[in-house]
């Protein structure tokens, strides 16, 4: 069993409020859960209006299958225009049952 974790650092420009923040953050949190075969969450930077961390996991059989989904969630939110990726992490573990 291989799986992917990814935590993904974005900045928030003009934004006034936490409301505004959580309203992009939830919405960039349910197009990937609707898209990806993913777990999504924000997980850190909660009350700071003008960033977030998201954090993404994924579980599958192949090294490779992981990086190119980790790879592909990576482009995808990069073409989102409402914000900027600051910090990219990325890391892969391997379980033998």
């Amino acid at each position: 069993m291989i799986a992917g974790l990814l935590t993904i650092q974005i900045h928030l420009h003009g934004i006034s409020s936490l409301k505004d923040k959580r309203r992009i953050v939830k919405s960039l949190v349910g197009r990937i859960k609707a898209r990806f075969n993913f777990s999504v969450a924000e997980v850190a930077a909660h009350d700071s209006k003008a960033r977030a961390v998201i954090g993404l996991a994924v579980v599958a059989n192949e090294t490779p299958f992981v990086d190119q989904q980790l790879d592909t969630v990576i482009n995808f939110v990069q073409r989102d225009g409402r914000f900027y990726i600051g910090k990219i992490e990325r890391e892969i573990f391997s379980f033998n049952p």
